[in-house]
């Protein structure tokens, strides 16, 4: 006799058909509300508060000026719209896009190699990044302003910096073989990091007078010297997130293993392999352009999780959303608790990330399972 499985119903009840398969949750408009309106109130925020405090009021009135057919009297003086347009919008702007890169990444890994500890720097993307910048500044390309008054010489090194390791952490795990593991790609990810740090560290000491500006770099910053910073990182950051929000379903149809996936018409490695490479170009772009931001792609996510569901369809949106919020937000704090001294912004995020940390090290098990 062949029994049913999942079929039996509680005595009593009446029965009315076959039940429908259970389909992920899909992403709410309250939560879609929730993400835009973080996002209008951290630039309104990051606009408003400085050196200069400005109304948020006329900061909003003026920010509505730049959308075409908008004429409003915001009050502000031509030196203060100077301040709101050419300084601090910019300068908000990049927070938003590198926010939203660093979380939509995070998440991405944690669903490709279903590691809840997974974050944007986990394939080697920040040891790459930080010994091209060394180089370039040891060697004297970037000496003089090289973080401000040189643009182009310390982002393009991070980029590329950035995509080598990657592109080593990929050879490296290819020699698993055909049947590998996402494991062996964290581990090979774990083996480039540490041969690429010791390059680092050997720099470092053997020209120490650059010491100073290279952890000003590692430690973060969100300055800007008007739209370069945001011209150079948009076009990264559009492709990045069409790629990654297109096939975000075929994350939630990886969470339940190769097998299975495979069984359901999908294709793993290749899959995983888009996905991966996708997010490691934003990555290595927001890295390029903000130096080394830590713990974003860990909080955004997780935090995204815990409240919103736990399908890719609604984590990797409304990641994007909070995480440019949440940084642009970090971003404030940095330049205002010590004012007029200006904190690194990834100081700041390492504070509010180790706890956290201890915090998903308690609750992956319950959320992953």
């Amino acid at each position: 006799m062949v029994r049913r499985v999942g079929t039996s119903r509680p005595a009593g009840l009446p029965t009315a058909g076959p039940v429908a398969p259970v389909r992920p949750a899909g992403l709410r408009k309250r939560w879609l509300f929730a993400g835009l309106g973080a996002v209008l109130v951290a630039l309104v925020a990051g606009v408003s508060l400085g050196p200069v405090s400005l109304p948020p009021g006329s900061v909003a009135a003026e920010l509505l000026n730049l959308l075409p057919g908008v004429h409003l009297d915001s009050g502000l003086t031509e030196r203060e719209i100077a301040i709101v347009t050419e300084l601090r919008l910019p300068r908000v702007v990049l927070g938003l896009l590198v926010g939203a890169l660093l979380a939509l990444a995070g998440g991405c890994y944690q669903g490709v190699f279903r590691n809840p500890l997974a974050d944007p720097y986990l394939l080697g993307v920040a040891a790459g990044a930080g010994l091209a910048v060394t180089t370039v500044i040891a060697l004297g390309v970037g000496s003089g302003g090289a973080l401000s008054g040189m643009p182009l010489t310390i982002p393009l090194a991070a980029f590329v910096g950035s995509l080598g390791a990657v592109a080593m952490t990929y050879l490296l795990g290819a020699a698993g073989g055909r049947h590998r593991s996402p494991a062996t790609l964290i581990l090979a990810g774990v083996a480039v990091s540490a041969f690429l740090s010791a390059g680092q560290t050997y720099l470092l000491q053997r020209h120490s007078e650059s010491i100073q500006q290279v952890y000003s770099w590692l430690l973060g910053r969100l300055a800007t010297a008007g739209w370069q910073e945001v011209r150079l990182v948009l076009p990264y950051f559009v492709l990045t997130a069409v790629v990654v929000l297109l096939h975000r379903r075929e994350l939630d149809v990886l969470s339940v293993g190769d097998d299975e996936a495979t069984s359901l018409g999908l294709h793993p490695q290749r899959s995983r392999y888009l996905l991966i490479a996708a997010a490691s170009l934003g990555t290595a772009a927001a890295v390029s352009a903000s130096g080394l931001i830590g713990f974003v792609g860990i909080i955004v996510p997780h935090t995204v999780r815990l409240l919103a569901g736990s399908s890719y369809r609604v984590i990797l949106p409304l990641s994007m959303l909070f995480g440019g919020a949440f940084l642009a937000l970090t971003d404030v704090a940095a330049r205002t608790v010590a004012a007029p001294a200006e904190l690194p912004i990834g100081v700041v995020t390492a504070l509010l990330g180790g706890p956290f940390f201890v915090l998903v090290l308690r609750t992956s098990r319950r959320v992953f399972t």
